[in-house]
């Protein structure tokens, strides 16, 4: 990556490779383009199965977009945080893989004309791929997305030291993707800023696994009390 448009944004942004936006040197490179290939992505989902030991295909193929849209979106974020637009085509990003696990996205091009249209497209081509594995229908996958993207730029906000600022591009984005990207949401709590989810990785369908804090699928006043306790109100 050294000299690529992503490194003068890892530059500016602290804990980069925590983030994700420097590959580890033992990191295997991946074509982000196999994110639309569905032999591909059912290989991965089987791994997970394999994992877990379960014959969920939902599920797994949720949890592995889960993982897998959060790792593509990061560069993207990063540019938007940092002025520097980074182009979130296929084509143009690399991901990289230590252990069969995603760690970190790699765009190696400026922004085009009209990123949210190549975000769409990106989007577009891997959901297809991930639905035809899990035997789901794309509108909770797009959800997923939704969920990166806002907890991405959170991310991101909080290394630069600017959450509102970098949390506010989230829904321009979304409405610039369009239908079917639901707008992301935010909740602050106690001056701690939260992604507020709009899907359900369905984690808890696989063994051994609990669910996550923010779950919407929790009683909201459950989770207003899980987040307070997130945020060190008590």
């Amino acid at each position: 990556m050294d000299g690529g448009p992503q490194a003068a944004v890892a530059a500016r942004v602290p804990g980069a490779a925590g983030l994700g936006l420097l590959p580890p040197p033992s990191a295997r490179r991946v074509p982000a383009a196999l994110l639309a290939d569905p032999g591909w992505t059912a290989e991965r989902v089987a791994a997970l199965a394999r994992r877990y030991r379960s014959g969920d295909r939902r599920a797994l193929a949720t949890v592995w977009w889960y993982s897998a849209s959060a790792v593509l979106l990061t560069p993207f974020a990063a540019g938007l945080a940092t002025g520097r637009p980074l182009s979130p085509r296929l084509a143009d990003t690399t991901l990289h893989e230590v252990g069969g696990v995603l760690l970190a996205g790699v765009s190696s091009a400026p922004a085009g004309p009209d990123p949210a249209g190549d975000l769409r497209e990106a989007l577009a081509a891997a959901v297809a791929a991930v639905a035809e594995v899990g035997g789901m229908r794309r509108r909770p996958l797009w959800a997923v997305a939704t969920d990166s993207l806002a907890g991405r730029l959170l991310a991101v906000g909080r290394a630069v030291g600017d959450v509102a600022a970098v949390t506010a591009a989230a829904a321009p984005v979304a409405a610039a993707v369009g239908d079917p990207m639901p707008a992301p949401r935010y909740v602050d709590v106690g001056g701690t800023r939260f992604v507020r989810r709009a899907s359900c990785c369905l984690l808890t369908r696989l063994p051994g696994e609990a669910m996550c804090t923010a779950c919407p699928a929790r009683p909201p006043a459950h989770r207003q009390v899980l987040l307070e306790a997130a945020a060190g109100l008590w």
